[in-house]
């Protein structure tokens, strides 16, 4: 290959009047081998001869522009979610794009080289099934539809609304079913294909099938015991949804996950072959060992010399990300339409503006017994207390705040006018701790101390607020006065000393698990001591007794606001789940403390998921939630408080009572295990859907353009909303839908349709709705698709999933399922309607799914009901057993309550060495039965068959 003269033609690459599928083939043949290896790579270097840029994947923009500097910060996504409004959630990420535009082309990069990416790395779209969840934040709502929309919206106000030109390219997180932090990349999700198909799959398809997201990103964790950076499910879903839009899907891997598919989840046993099969899953971009890219390349060199891929593999990954990088602009600058935004757009006064918007819309009102909107002429002294009363905060996917505008300051700005006062304190209580050998106190000085859960503390200087924090020499040093970054060094715990003398305290660090000790030699304190026996006693000195300081102010008020919830980076982030749903102890002992002398007392939870806030729900006259809002949200606050703006939001997922024992955090069947509104059966505290408003809604008229549809039809649903109030404000209009007698574990209820509709007082406005067959379909697993099963639905008009405020019939006309069929043909072990004590595990590592016992010295059952037998005489069952095993590794088979057969399953070699072992059945009647099979020691079952008389002849 050689470069062009100076005098030649642009090259066809160039030209923007080709077809970009004939440019980027152009562009591809001119790429060397070497050239097109390094561009699977994170960091794409430049090719100079051909005049190409370097490219970098991923920049964050979650909420605004993160980890490059000062940016807009907007309401966490799961905040933005709680504004169910689609087309807030476009300009938000409109503006967000518009600045992202702004740092590639006027913003240093982190690594001082090349230019700041405009592949974003958002939304996340995973479902936020357990609120324990540590990057809960991250997600938009427990429920798919719901997400779906919220985060295509999201995608569509990145992309932009050229036709051929991108002005950022939205990246899909975290694909698959990631909804854990602890252990995330070695633990695995079990999926059933119910499960699979109606909830975390349901949540990406629309988006990527309507052609909003240009990619996507795997997940750490495994899927039925497979990684998901070597998921069939990248081809057979992302990629089947995204041909139908003609643009290819550009899959990247998370941070260092290729590798994690040797270190940690011992999957392969060298990374060329884990290389090899990521990339021929579709992983078209490895994002491993930072900056390194020697590395990696070296890797996926070795698999190309070794034949375990070929040049084709790598031409397919460059070939989507060029045709990602022509979208983007990069080949004809005079071209796009992006290329002149500027640094002024950054944190400009619209963006403002619309970060004031987003956080005031997002603020869910969850009770209201009158004290709110608060009357600054009957309650002019207002106390805001709480460790969260004037103080925001930074998450890991936040940009750095340009500035701050707290709770207490947003209410003093609005009350500057009208003869209000407020009075803000933390209530946190200022110590110091004495070292019971030198008597001299920890520092030098007193702190500032919170709790944030599980007895986890921060020590803050007095005076200064720096957080004290472990250094890299074991020191303590109170210099910072941000908390974020990867490890947090700046949680402690204050743990009894276990001799109990003189009421002495052991200061632990959480990250390390070491205790403060002083040096033998010269005394200074350093974090070393690995057990409490060499660690130094500390007296705790209370110097100011931070409940008695909010007594006090809560007094002399007239209203007490009391803010509450959770740092960030504390006790629920990336890395590390939450152990429960309570609030931190000292933070519920100040609201009943304050709750105590203030009647008139409305807690505001600023946080990143729910708490179960039970003793405020009871005893307050108001509860108000709001995620960390970013940099408006004391002004948003304010404007709700005092009634200048409705409470517009409404919850994205449920709030749990305190003593619900919620599923362990690692079963992912939403259906067995009875997660979210649509299966859990307990009453929660605050229903998903939720939110009051300041006036009244009347939801009138509900009626069908058809009582009934076939299987293919759609029907219109129409609704009346009036504002009956004073005031004007927001309804969400929510339309679910369950059918009546269901031959499968159906939803209690589940979300069809939803519409944000701001109302003037007195106003009346007739909705639509277009309601699909779709929207009532169910994944089949007799069938192994989606189907409508005939017979009567209701319709429910919904305030929230527990509100209903009315309902109507729908029949769905079609013929009626047939019974399973199982003779002459294979069933999939996965595909059971209900089981017990089993797990979902890998058939082979390239593909396919199997069921084994969770526990060899239990059984695993697996229940398949309506079975049609007729005519079986012999039964077949794939199997796989590795190594002796203690009892009988065994199959049972039940048709009812009658015992068919048992068959022993033999040594195969390994867990993917499968073989059939099979027995003769005699006696089976012509009828249906409700089958199960009953799976003894460590075996695993991929698949059964029954074979009939005229089979075998």
């Amino acid at each position: 290959m050689t470069s062009p003269s100076p005098s030649a033609a642009p090259p066809p690459y160039r030209d923007p009047s080709l077809a970009m599928s004939k440019r980027v083939e152009d562009l591809l043949e001119r790429l060397t081998l070497d050239e097109r290896l390094a561009m699977l790579h994170q960091h794409v270097p430049a090719v100079p001869r051909l005049d190409i840029a370097s490219f970098r994947t991923g920049t964050e923009a979650l909420h605004g522009v993160a980890g490059l500097g000062v940016a807009t910060v907007f309401p966490q996504a799961v905040g933005l979610g709680a504004s169910w409004d689609e087309d807030l959630v476009r300009a938000v990420a409109e503006a967000v794009s518009v600045e992202v535009r702004a740092f590639h082309r006027h913003r240093p990069t982190s690594t001082g080289s090349g230019t700041n990416g405009l592949q974003i790395w958002s939304p996340v779209v995973n479902l936020l099934r357990d609120p324990r969840w540590g990057r809960n934040e991250e997600g938009y709502s427990e429920d798919p539809v719901h997400t779906a929309r919220v985060g295509t919206a999201y995608c569509r106000g990145l992309a932009g609304d050229h036709p051929t030109y991108l002005r950022a390219a939205p990246v899909l997180k975290h694909f698959l079913a990631y909804n854990n932090e602890n252990d995330r990349c070695v633990t695995s999700s079990g999926l059933r294909p119910r499960v699979l198909h109606e909830y975390d799959l349901a949540a990406f398809r629309p988006i990527i099938a309507s052609g909003a997201a240009t990619g996507a990103m795997a997940a750490y964790n495994l899927v039925n015991g497979r990684p998901c950076h070597v998921s069939p499910l990248l081809e057979d879903e992302l990629r089947r949804w995204a041909r139908q839009t003609g643009h290819e899907l550009f899959v990247v891997s998370d941070e260092q996950a290729p590798s994690n598919l040797v270190v940690l989840e011992h999957y392969f046993e060298d990374h060329a072959t884990s290389h090899a099969a990521a990339l021929k899953a579709g992983i078209d971009s490895f994002t491993d060992h930072r900056e390194d890219s020697a590395t990696v390349i070296g890797r996926l060199r070795e698999a190309l010399e070794r034949g375990l891929i070929e040049e084709e593999d790598v031409n397919r990954a460059v070939r989507r990300q060029l045709q990602l990088r022509f979208r983007l602009g990069e080949f004809d600058p005079d071209l796009d339409p992006y290329a002149g935004i500027g640094p002024e757009v950054i944190d400009c006064p619209e963006h403002r503006a619309l970060a004031r918007r987003a956080a005031t819309e997002s603020v869910v009102l969850l009770k209201n017994d009158g004290l709110l909107p608060l009357n600054p002429a009957r309650a002019p002294r207002i106390a805001v207390i709480g460790p969260h009363a004037d103080t925001l905060y930074e998450d890991w996917y936040s940009g750095t705040l340009p500035y701050q505008v707290g709770i207490a300051t947003g209410l003093c700005a609005a009350l500057a006018q009208r003869g209000g006062e407020v009075v803000c304190v933390q209530g946190a209580d200022r110590i110091a701790l004495r070292s019971r050998t030198t008597g001299e106190p920890l520092g030098g000085t007193a702190f500032d101390i919170q709790e944030w859960g599980d007895g986890v503390l921060t020590l803050c200087e007095a005076g200064t607020g720096r957080y004290l924090s472990l250094e890299d020499d074991a020191s303590l040093v109170a210099e910072r006065t941000l908390l974020k970054s990867w490890f947090v060094d700046e949680t402690f715990r204050l743990e009894p000393a276990p001799d109990g003398e003189g009421d002495t305290f052991l200061l632990r660090n959480v990250r390390t698990g070491r205790y403060a000790a002083l040096g033998p030699a010269d005394g200074e304190v350093r974090v070393t001591a690995e057990s409490p026996a060499t660690a130094e006693r500390w007296q705790r000195e209370l110097l100011r007794d931070g409940a008695a300081e909010a007594r006090a102010a809560a007094e002399e008020a007239d209203a007490a606001i009391v803010v509450l919830g959770n740092h960030p980076m504390i006790n629920g982030r990336e890395t590390e789940d939450r152990t429960g749903i309570a609030l931190p102890k000292t933070q519920e002992a100040l609201l009943r403390t304050v709750a105590a002398v203030r009647p008139e007392t409305a807690l505001v939870v600023m946080s990143s998921y729910p708490y179960a806030v039970d003793w405020a729900d009871t005893h307050l006259p108001a509860v108000l939630w709001t995620s960390h809002g970013g940099q408006e949200t004391g002004h948003a606050l304010a404007a709700v408080l005092l009634g200048e703006a409705d409470p517009a939001g409404r919850l994205p997922q449920t709030w749990y009572r305190g003593d619900d024992e919620l599923p362990h955090s690692l079963d992912y069947d939403i259906i067995k295990a009875g997660w979210t509104y649509q299966y859990h059966r307990a009453a929660p505290l605050y229903p998903f859907g939720h939110g009051l408003s300041y006036t009244d809604f009347a939801h009138r008229d509900l009626r069908l353009s058809a009582d009934s549809m076939t299987q293919y039809g759609s029907v219109d649903v129409t609704v009346t909303l009036a504002n009956t109030g004073s005031r004007p404000g927001s309804e969400v209009v929510q339309l679910y839908v369950r059918p009546l007698d269901a031959r499968y574990q159906a939803p209690r209820l589940r979300l069809a349709d939803f519409r944000k509709v701001p109302l003037e007082p007195g106003e009346t406005r007739e909705l639509i709705f277009r309601l699909s067959a779709e929207r009532l379909a169910h994944w089949d697993v007799t069938t192994g698709a989606f189907t409508v099963d005939p017979g009567d639905y209701e319709v429910l008009l919904a305030r929230s999933a527990e509100n209903i405020v009315g309902t109507t019939r729908l029949t769905l006309t079609g013929p009626a399922p047939s019974p399973r069929a199982v003779v002459d043909r294979r069933t999939p072990a996965v595909d059971f309607d209900d089981h017990a004590d089993l797990i979902l595990v890998d058939a082979t590592r390239a593909s396919g799914d199997a069921v084994a016992p969770a526990d060899p010295a239990r059984p695993a059952t697996l229940l398949f009901r309506s079975v049609d037998l007729t005519g079986a005489v012999r039964f077949e069952a794939e199997v796989a057993r590795e190594g002796d095993a203690a009892g009988e590794p065994s199959v049972e088979l039940w048709a009812g309550e009658r015992k068919l057969a048992r068959i022993a399953v033999p040594v195969t070699g390994d867990q993917y060495a499968w073989t059939t072992v099979a027995t003769e059945l005699s006696g089976v009647e012509a009828s249906l039965h409700d089958l199960t099979l009953v799976l003894h020691g460590r075996i695993r079952l991929a698949a059964f068959r029954f074979d009939s008389s005229q089979a075998n002849g």
